[in-house]
């Protein structure tokens, strides 16, 4: 898998989908247009052998309608992985709603787009991610059962967010058990960037713990509020890819490790929850290898999330959970290690891993 960032200019040469530089033989992809509530919305549903395609719904002001076709393809695929990996009877799919959450986000477009997705017959089952609240999901629950994130009040699981960083925060530690002897937190330098509900819940059990904590974020006014909330510094240097710490945590949105910031990190350990953190896996996978830093798979330690939802699907309590989310830790070591008895990168551990766990199923689905 090899996931490449471009610009908008750069991808307008790419044929429009199957052309796609993200494009990783994705099975379905769903165009959403309605001009009465101004949906523009695009479905990705990459792989379903596990099981039906579960993956949360991004609202964001891309900058083109390619830019979002990219982003949904890239996040997708990751999906596929993160539900394998995790032992999740699930495939991977994703939806992007193209506009600006915070003004045009409308109960009627989120109503129109559950009807979309209730077109797939559970072929797509959505969440909530960045751009959409667990008030949303609720809305969609009035047009189709294909949702899930859905209020505790309703019957769901709640927001995910929690137990998404309680699963980072147990890769965290597995990555310190691994690259520094021991996985006490306490007095290690993290540097947290991104602080949304994932970000602030990790800088809450770093805290706890004792990790010397700073945070970076585009929020002035949220900074200074978690700073407050938890005692942790915001960070001020000029550059945060060459801060001195032990830990870099990308909470935020992916791609952060590119051609221009990869060199400069400092940090012994990358493990943080934001999709995609590596702008091209292949080649920002071998460099962090060779440059003796350790980076725990994102869609291996952000799991969490599907797991937390997974329970409205086959009945689990939230209690099993946090129980599956806490077995990150073992996994992450087990991917470690495996990556080191092959010599090949983390990264390309986690994926091994995941895509056999797909093909064997898809032997069995052949056999039958």
């Amino acid at each position: 898998m090899v996931t490449e960032v471009i610009n908008g200019n750069e991808l307008q040469k790419i044929d429009p989908v199957f052309g796609q530089v993200s494009f990783d033989n994705h099975e379905q992809i769903v165009f959403c247009n309605d001009k009465d509530t101004g949906l523009k919305a695009i479905i990705g549903i990459h792989n379903t052998v596990l099981g039906p395609a579960l993956g949360g719904t991004r609202m964001w002001k891309y900058a083109n309608e390619w830019e979002a076709l990219n982003d949904v393809l890239r996040l997708s695929r990751g999906m596929s992985y993160k539900s394998a990996i995790t032992g999740l009877n699930l495939g991977g799919g994703k939806a992007v709603i193209i506009g600006d959450a915070k003004t045009e986000k409308t109960p009627e477009m989120i109503l129109k787009f559950g009807e979309y997705v209730n077109s797939l017959s559970g072929k797509y089952i959505t969440a909530e991610d960045v751009g959409t609240t667990t008030q949303d999901m609720d809305l969609i629950r009035d047009v189709t059962k294909f949702v899930t994130g859905v209020s505790v009040e309703k019957g769901g699981s709640g927001n995910p967010s929690p137990v998404t960083a309680y699963g980072v925060y147990m890769g965290m530690k597995a990555a310190a058990k691994y690259q520094f002897g021991s996985d006490d937190l306490g007095g290690k330098k993290v540097l947290v960037q991104g602080i949304g509900h994932v970000g602030e819940t990790l800088v809450e059990y770093l805290a706890k713990e004792g990790a010397d904590v700073q945070i970076i974020d585009i929020n002035q006014a949220r900074l200074e509020e978690v700073s407050a909330k938890y005692g942790v510094k915001i960070f001020t240097g000029p550059d945060l890819y060459a801060a001195d710490v032990d830990i870099y945590s990308p909470c935020a949105l992916g791609a952060t490790i590119n051609d221009e910031t990869i060199n400069k990190i400092q940090a012994k350990v990358i493990a943080g929850a934001a999709n995609n953190q590596l702008a091209n896996d292949a080649v920002h996978g071998q460099i962090l290898k060779d440059r003796g830093i350790l980076y725990a798979p994102d869609f291996l330690i952000n799991a969490g999330g599907i797991i937390n939802v997974y329970a409205e699907i086959v009945g689990y309590d939230s209690a099993e959970a946090m129980r599956r989310t806490e077995n990150i830790y073992n996994t992450t070591l087990e991917i470690f290690g495996f990556s080191e008895q092959n010599g090949i990168t983390t990264q390309a551990a986690a994926m091994s891993i995941a895509q056999k766990r797909i093909d064997d199923r898809k032997k069995e689905n052949a056999a039958r």
